[in-house]
């Protein structure tokens, strides 16, 4: 099975070859904020050959931010669409953006991390799993495995 996305203009489309929706993650961090404008950002860990993106995507490199190291970002330069990006603690894998999903209404974030900048008005359930910041990749795993 695969899942399809895009950008916001249509002219980036790739296509993720997995059986299964992609566990997501909410980032409350500030740069997930201000990139996106809003409370958080959804991501999800897909394996790089996995994905599969259109060849009139845009490749670009973001210099290390306030709690980030510094990433090589996939999406388009017509709308500026962030589709995916690598991080190099992450080899082989991408971060997708959920909300590029064609079907993204159907993902709700298995946990939240850097919670300590999120949005004081965000209340955020007991039954899904927080991190204050990132977890280390154990907990990241186990909080996804559920």
């Amino acid at each position: 099975m695969s899942f399809e996305g895009g950008c916001r203009c249509g002219a980036v489309r790739y296509e993720l070859a997995v059986d299964d929706l992609p566990l997501t993650y909410a980032c409350h961090c500030v740069d997930c904020q201000t990139w996106s404008g809003s409370a958080f950002a959804l991501h999800a860990i897909v394996a790089e050959d996995a994905l599969t993106i259109s060849d009139s995507a845009h490749a670009f490199r973001l210099p290390e931010g306030q709690e980030v190291m510094s990433s090589d970002h996939i999406g388009c330069a017509a709308c500026l669409t962030r589709i995916a990006n690598r991080n190099p603690a992450l080899p082989s894998l991408l971060v997708l953006r959920v909300g590029t999903l064609d079907r993204s209404s159907e993902v709700a974030p298995a946990m939240h991390i850097w919670i300590r900048q999120k949005q004081p008005w965000l209340t955020i359930g007991n039954d899904t799993p927080s991190f204050e910041v990132s977890p280390t990749p154990q907990e990241f795993a186990a909080a996804l495995a559920g």
